[in-house]
């Protein structure tokens, strides 16, 4: 039978890591701008839940919203105002952009020592992506190590699949192929296609970590099919409550990594 492995429970241990940080801290408080394009209600949704968790570990969020309609430049001028602006720490850049931006473009403008995201391609090493700390932190949980393992990697974006790919190999892991998918030892996914994957496509025993997000009647789902894989795959990250609430944590600790090493 499948266990869950508890997102929440792992986020809470970072935030608690960082807010203990942040209030010995009795000088100043880090401070991190968040920019909003567009009104899609889902990126309105995360951008209030960031902020409400910022708050609660004593970070303080300064909101850039900008029209979907407004030219790229504009976007642009607020984050290069926002580049050199020495009392902001961090900068996040809430994603997806609309389609009239380019968002690789705009990402690569990002001062990548404050890119709390670490989508920059030049991001230093102390700044690691969010969502690749967080499938760290799952195998981690779990004690799960990458030696003489094998990894399969599902996703639709090439350049996130790369990362994915790439951190994975940092850790030890052989990557194989979609269509190899039941051999994997270890499998990822973030397709966006509620209950993809099934028992047929997973190995006995296999770790499954679901980066997945829809929203399916009002409510959040990932791609797994538990009902299909429960019986068969040893771990999995359930969602919500998985990589969604790690994600958030480790940009907190991104931001105070930024500030620590300011100040």
């Amino acid at each position: 039978m499948v266990k869950k492995i508890d997102g929440i429970v792992i986020s809470e241990r970072i935030k608690d890591e960082v807010a203990l940080g942040v209030f010995a801290n009795k000088a100043n408080r880090p401070n991190l701008a968040i920019i909003l394009v567009g009104n899609r209600p889902d990126s309105k949704m995360y951008v209030s839940l960031k902020q409400r968790e910022s708050v609660k570990v004593g970070i303080d969020t300064h909101l850039y919203s900008i029209d979907e309609d407004a030219p790229e430049k504009e976007l642009i001028e607020v984050i290069e105002f926002l580049n050199s602006d020495p009392n902001i720490d961090g900068i996040l850049l809430q994603l997806p952009l609309p389609a009239s931006f380019d968002t690789d473009k705009i990402i690569s403008i990002i001062n990548p020592e404050k890119d709390v995201d670490g989508f920059h391609p030049n991001h230093p090493e102390h700044l690691l992506s969010p969502v690749l700390a967080a499938i760290g932190a799952c195998l981690e949980e779990i004690n799960f190590s990458g030696a003489g393992k094998k990894a399969c990697v599902l996703y639709n974006s090439e350049v996130f699949g790369k990362s994915v790919k790439d951190y994975l190999v940092s850790r030890k892991f052989t990557i194989i192929t979609e269509q190899e998918s039941d051999e994997a030892d270890l499998l990822v996914t973030a397709v966006g296609q509620p209950k993809k994957i099934n028992n047929k496509m997973i190995k006995d025993g296999a770790i499954l970590i679901d980066i997945g997000i829809t929203l399916v009647s009002g409510k959040t789902v990932g791609d797994l099919d538990w009902d299909s894989i429960s019986k068969k795959a040893a771990w999995a990250t359930p969602v919500p409550g998985g990589i969604g609430p790690m994600t958030v944590a480790f940009l907190l600790k991104n931001t105070w990594e930024i500030f620590k090493r300011q100040n």
